[in-house]
């Protein structure tokens, strides 16, 4: 690994596109902890040492921001509006005949596409702002925890100065969806995943050395579970099934062309992060509207709101447990029956020519795909399930919850992106090396 990073930057064209990477990436650190108008970020890192660290209900929001949220700096909302939109645009997709024909046009189709995705991230930034702006000004002590300076991180709480943190949080949003799309441009990966890469790298180093106070040996346990986990991981993202696939013989004139065999790859993990996303996402709209229910005043929904924060606003309860893990199966098995479709597969794998063999083409091919695909995903489902279950398990053993990131979204993004970009890099290797042996 070494050795082609000395390659890399020995490579002019493709150093420029890693500096490049590597400013663009310091941008977006620089403005995490840039505090939004209208905030004393003093009183903020008061409020997040009495409080004993990040809320659970926005602890993925948190964590795709790089703890910019929690911070209320100009990129509060970090990437996850844009996250939010790449999905609903993705489902609606399957929902929308316009959407589906746009996505089978090509270039042209994806670039309209990519078009609405921006249009849906302002807006979904502009209501994800106030609703942060509005709980900061009215109840702050339920975004940032009960510490006793939370109650004035507001030096301004008049209108205008509400509408200017608004403003600031949506264009924070803006410029790091524009930064993203520079990367991918000019630079090495793919631009979103790599920011979203560097927001949770930038918190493990001090998750994992906040362990060592609770004791040495601590600390070297969880180091080693790390390092085990980690390895599980980049083993499953990179196990795929191989359906085979061979190319029909053809005779053009008195050549043979064909006859070629390939395979068509299916990850073990088609679906990603986003199960995880899905169930921490749904499961805190409960937490979330039982909040506002006042016992005292609607005494017909105390029961309903006490059992939620019994069961469900406590990650290291086995209700909680049970359903996050029901959540995160149903939803892979969701998410992978939209995004992948069998029957497209086998149309395109007979207009080719091409067959599956022992299989007929067609519907057969179709069936065939779908099985084999529904067996993986159950590995997968699985797997995800563990992964995410993680950081839960190590809050109910040892109490690092708070300080372990290798699990859940966290190490799935930091593995996935990882592979993601050293073989772009790889790949960028290559070409430059044939090209230099053309020339």
């Amino acid at each position: 690994m070494l050795n082609a990073l000395g390659r890399a930057f020995r490579t002019p064209d493709l150093r420029n596109k890693i500096l490049f990477t590597l400013a663009i990436v310091a941008v977006f650190r620089l403005g995490s902890h840039i505090p939004a108008p209208g905030i004393d970020y003093k009183q903020v890192q008061l409020c997040q040492q009495g409080s004993g660290g990040q809320q659970s209900l926005l602890g993925l929001a948190n964590l795709f921001s790089g703890g910019a949220l929690l911070q209320l700096s100009i990129f509060a909302l970090g990437i996850m509006p844009y996250i939010t939109a790449t999905i609903i645009v993705q489902l609606l997709t399957v929902v929308i005949p316009k959407f589906e024909q746009l996505k089978k046009e090509g270039q042209a189709g994806q670039t309209k596409m990519t078009q609405y995705t921006r249009y849906l991230t302002i807006g979904l930034a502009i209501l994800q702002s106030s609703t942060l702006v509005t709980a900061v000004h009215n109840n702050p002590q339920s975004i940032l925890g009960n510490g006793p300076a939370c109650a004035n991180i507001m030096t301004d709480g008049a209108w205008p100065t509400l509408v200017i943190m608004v403003l600031s949080f949506t264009a924070g949003t803006g410029l790091i969806m524009w930064l993203g799309e520079q990367v991918t441009e000019k630079g090495v990966g793919q631009g979103m995943s790599l920011l979203i890469l560097v927001s949770v790298a930038a918190r493990v180093p001090s998750e994992i050395w906040s362990i060592h106070t609770q004791g040495w040996g601590k600390f070297f346990l969880v180091v080693v579970m790390s390092l085990v986990i980690l390895t599980v991981v980049v083993y499953v993202e990179n196990s795929i099934r191989r359906v085979p696939v061979q190319y029909a013989k053809r005779m053009i004139g008195r050549r043979m062309y064909g006859g070629t065999s390939t395979y068509i790859p299916l990850k073990v993990n088609m679906a990603n992060v986003i199960p995880i996303i899905f169930a921490s996402s749904l499961l805190s709209l409960p937490v979330m509207v039982a909040q506002f229910t006042n016992p005292q005043t609607n005494p017909h929904q105390a029961a309903w709101a006490t059992w939620v924060f019994n069961n469900l606003a406590k990650s290291d309860h086995p209700s909680y447990m049970i359903v996050y893990t029901v959540l995160n199966v149903f939803f892979t098995f969701f998410y992978v029956s939209i995004t992948y479709q069998p029957d497209e597969v086998a149309d395109g794998l007979k207009q080719s020519g091409s067959f599956i063999p022992g299989v007929r083409a067609g519907k057969a091919t179709a069936k065939y795909i779908n099985y084999v695909l529904t067996r993986i995903t159950v590995g997968g489902a699985i797997y995800l399930a563990i992964i995410a279950l993680i950081p839960l398990i190590a809050l109910a053993l040892v109490g690092t919850n708070q300080n372990f990131p290798f699990g859940g979204a966290s190490i799935i993004i930091l593995v996935g992106v990882g592979l993601d970009t050293v073989k772009q890099v790889d790949s960028k290797l290559q070409q430059h090396h044939y090209e230099g042996f053309l020339r």
